[in-house]
């Protein structure tokens, strides 16, 4: 059974975490608001430009001269994950939903006979894919330096998919990321980004003359197509993070709680039996005199 003194160093121990865990909740609500913010205004963009990508790609889909981003190599043999994850931890299940997810989408495609390339984005992801894949890691992309998520982050990370793709180093380019919903949900989520998905039913059959060519504007559309995916998977994905942590800080700080007062509970029936010893011990001394 512990000692007092030991039961006041635990309960001392448990309220020094109960105020980290309370700090980090605070500290993730601030974040949330933020990115729970961009990550909505980024939706209507993000779908406005998948809606005129569509229709713009919709009638140079089956066209033999269509972009190969668009088109694609005519073969699937060999997969590119793309696995965003946090750059930390104490997040609740956020990271390891991702990663469960990209897993059993490797485990498909290496069962199918596919070839599987990862590249991560986010340490927490690589950390736990590196210990059974490690041979199918082809990049990092390491985001803890960056304060504020921009455009020009998604970019650098479409730029390097474009010119392996351009490369031939893969077929088909899937991200896995998380949809943030609210606070305490968030949806895995994968989409597939090379060759560009296109909207079988986009558009109402109305043929355009285009200025410039069709080909020249897709040369444009469809590598921004890429960057903006990603983009708004990014965003997403700090939306959903903050939103898992301040989930899980709350439940560890209740948690917490609840602790104390169950320490404290047993703290002091442990020193009332103490004193009743004493005073069982001195009545028995004045008897026996």
């Amino acid at each position: 059974m512990p000692s007092l003194k030991d039961l006041k160093t635990r309960i001392e121990s448990v309220k020094s975490t109960r105020k980290i865990t309370k700090a980090m909740q605070m500290v993730a609500a601030a974040k949330l608001r933020r990115a729970q913010e961009a990550a909505e205004e980024s939706r209507p963009y993000a779908e406005r430009f998948s809606a005129v990508l569509s229709a713009v790609a919709a009638s140079a889909a089956g066209s033999e001269d269509a972009p190969l981003l668009l088109k694609g190599t005519g073969n699937d043999q060999t997969h590119m994950l793309v696995v965003m994850t946090a750059e930390r931890g104490l997040c609740g299940g956020f990271n390891s939903s991702i990663v469960k997810m990209a897993k059993a989408r490797i485990e498909a495609l290496q069962g199918a006979g596919k070839t599987v390339k990862i590249l991560t984005v986010g340490k927490k992801g690589r950390e736990q894919l590196k210990r059974d894949y490690e041979d199918q890691f082809i990049g990092h992309v390491d985001l803890s330096d960056v304060k504020k998520l921009g455009y020009a982050n998604a970019k650098d990370i479409a730029v390097d998919l474009l010119s392996r793709f351009d490369a031939g180093e893969f077929d088909v380019a899937t991200i896995f990321f998380s949809r943030f919903n609210s606070v305490i949900d968030q949806t895995p989520t994968e989409a597939q980004i090379i060759p560009t998905p296109v909207d079988a039913e986009a558009g109402d059959g109305t043929v355009y003359d285009y200025e410039p060519d069709q080909d020249e504007i897709l040369a444009e559309l469809l590598p921004s197509g890429v960057a903006t995916a990603i983009f708004s998977a990014l965003l997403e994905n700090g939306a959903s993070e903050q939103g898992a942590r301040m989930s899980a800080m709350d439940n560890a700080t209740r948690n917490a709680g609840e602790m104390i007062d169950k320490l404290t509970i047993q703290f002091n029936r442990s020193r009332q039996a103490v004193i009743t010893n004493e005073l069982i011990e001195i009545i028995s001394g004045a008897e026996a005199l």
